[in-house]
């Protein structure tokens, strides 16, 4: 299963350099014809990315850590972060202004999962590969 690891120094830039990261592994992926990535896949994968790397600089101080897996139909995106401390989705409000990232990710996810890890927590969410309409689980 093709992987990649990702270390981040926790700072402002590292949310581009996360992006750049993700893009560059599944560009890899399609370009030496081990898996089919829709285009839709690779810009979710980058809004996923970006997501869980903001929060995870916004609330925990120190290293981040992404990790990129493909398995299966699904490229699997984590996060490690030094904030033991699990996120909640907020309920939905139109007319809140930001923090909708949690809730985001959960729309576009086939699956995401969160679990305290050491001294931090990992967030782990799964997309499809290709188009679907597979429903989501928690």
């Amino acid at each position: 299963m093709p992987r990649a690891q990702v270390a981040l120094d926790g700072s402002g830039a590292c949310i581009g350099q996360a992006r750049d990261a993700a893009a560059a592994f599944l560009a890899r992926e399609w370009d030496e014809g081990r898996f089919t990535v829709s285009k839709r896949t690779a810009e979710l994968t980058g809004l996923v990315v970006s997501e869980l790397v903001t929060n995870a600089i916004k609330y925990a101080p120190g290293p981040v850590l992404l990790d990129l897996l493909i398995a299966e139909d699904t490229v699997e995106v984590s996060v490690w972060d030094t904030d033991p401390v699990l996120p909640a989705a907020r309920a939905a409000d139109p007319a809140r202004v930001g923090q909708h990232g949690l809730e985001i990710v959960t729309a576009v996810a086939r699956r995401m999962s969160a679990v305290s890890k050491g001294m931090g927590k990992c967030i782990t969410v799964a997309l499809a590969l290709a188009d679907d309409t597979t429903p989501r689980t928690a």
